[in-house]
């Protein structure tokens, strides 16, 4: 017969190794979730941000003229529109020719009268000229260019989804800005200021664009707008909750939190690289153009809020980088870690006798969960508003660092023990004295 107690014994022997390469397959399980993660969210974190901006930008027309609303000031686009609008009319009323008509009897008479043709025709046109530049400078010019942008906006979408007609057209291979309602209000001021001449001057509609972009790829543009613009809003919330998952499953967080860091800081320069090559591209396909010397602020105003993005991806990349080192099991960090803490909860561990440290005890009990609930209040005050700046990122770190830190004093109060006055010595009865 078998011996009862030599069975029990053997009996947790056996199940180890069938309990064993359970335990094992799930790990490495565990470890292909975390490295899919990690992996797919370090490729999408620039094409979700790009197809964010589009979406947010293009789509939205509030946002598109609040970002291009500032151009309105700017001398280069001013300049490019004056130049437009004073070489069409200067095109299509030759000065000079109708100053020889209105002369022709006087300067026969007096062929000396003829030098001074030039001059007064020069005289006109910078007339037109100066007419011209003061009304790109004045509010209702501002008014209108907002008007503009806002049908550039929607004429945009139009062109994206195949319709030809708005202020924003494609003709060929070019997109181009109509600027129909820009010189018929120039037109007419001149006329109100005594040049007559203008009223009647047909100006052909060729005469009344500025060349935008080069489009000859339009169709592929057209073909990944319908594709991406479905998806565009909701590509940057599957890459948060990428990096979150692969955060939640990873073993070792603090180091899990260095390598997200990192990988939002290397998407920020690739996206940097990509606006870089961008920007020099769109220069290139308007050299030469009347909108060529504006080309690079119009640019840059355009895709500001994307900018404005990628400043924040490096700065929110190399901050969680910090964040985790400190929170790692490193020497430094945890000498670091160490010391902070144990000076918060000193500065805690003095409160302990007053009302605070009641609320302590209660934090003391919580504070694991307390600790997410200010992470994700950063998070909020981060995106709240939907307008990510620097500023935005400074402050919701700041506000982390200093509710962790009240969280921590309150920790230090909460575990230090209430004094409960002298401590009888053993055997004594209350209340004699020896």
């Amino acid at each position: 017969m078998s011996d009862p107690d030599a069975a029990l014994s053997a009996g947790p022997e056996r199940s180890v190794p069938e309990e064993a390469p359970t335990a094992k397959r799930s790990s490495k399980g565990r470890s292909a979730a975390v490295i899919i993660c990690v992996v797919l969210a370090a490729l999408l974190t620039t094409p979700a941000a790009i197809a964010y901006w589009g979406q947010r930008t293009l789509n939205d027309a509030t946002r598109y003229v609040n970002t291009v609303g500032p151009l309105v000031n700017s001398p280069e686009v001013q300049d490019a529109i004056a130049t437009k609008v004073t070489d069409t009319i200067q095109k299509e009323v030759d000065v000079e020719a109708l100053l020889n008509q209105v002369f022709s009897g006087v300067i026969t008479d007096r062929p000396r009268l003829q030098r001074l043709v030039g001059p007064l025709a020069a005289a006109i046109n910078s007339f037109i000229d100066r007419q011209v530049r003061e009304f790109l400078a004045s509010d209702q010019f501002a008014d209108l260019w907002i008007a503009a942008n806002t049908r550039a906006q929607q004429s945009l979408q139009r062109i994206l989804k195949g319709d030809q007609s708005g202020a924003v057209q494609l003709q060929g291979d070019q997109v181009v800005l109509d600027l129909s309602d820009v010189i018929d209000q120039v037109k007419q001021r001149l006329v109100d200021r005594g040049l007559t001449i203008l009223q009647n001057v047909p100006i052909p509609n060729v005469d009344k664009q500025i060349v935008l972009m080069e489009a000859p790829q339009l169709k592929q543009i057209r073909t990944i707008y319908a594709f991406a613009n479905p998806l565009a809003q909701w590509l940057i919330v599957l890459v948060a909750a990428l990096y979150l998952a692969a955060l939640v499953l990873a073993r070792r967080r603090p180091r899990m939190t260095v390598i997200i860091g990192a990988l939002l800081a290397a998407n920020a320069l690739l996206l940097a690289l990509a606006l870089s090559v961008g920007r020099q591209l769109f220069i290139d396909a308007l050299a030469g153009t009347t909108f060529g010397p504006a080309s690079r602020v119009f640019y840059d105003q355009l895709l500001s809020y994307l900018d404005r993005g990628r400043q924040v991806f490096f700065w929110l990349g190399l901050s969680l980088v910090v964040i985790g080192w400190f929170a790692g099991s490193n020497r430094y960090g945890t000498a670091v870690r160490g010391s902070v803490n144990g000076g918060l909860e000193g500065i805690g561990g003095a409160l302990a006798d007053s009302p605070v440290g009641g609320a302590g005890r209660w934090v003391a009990a919580n504070v694991r969960w307390l600790r997410v609930v200010v992470a994700l209040l950063g998070v909020v005050v981060l995106l709240w508003g939907n307008n990510i700046s620097l500023s935005r990122l400074f402050w919701s770190l700041a506000l982390v660092v200093g509710l962790l830190a009240v969280l921590q004093v309150l920790v230090g109060a909460g575990r230090t023990p209430v004094a409960s006055g002298p401590v009888a010595p053993p055997g004594a009865v209350p209340g004699t004295a020896k």
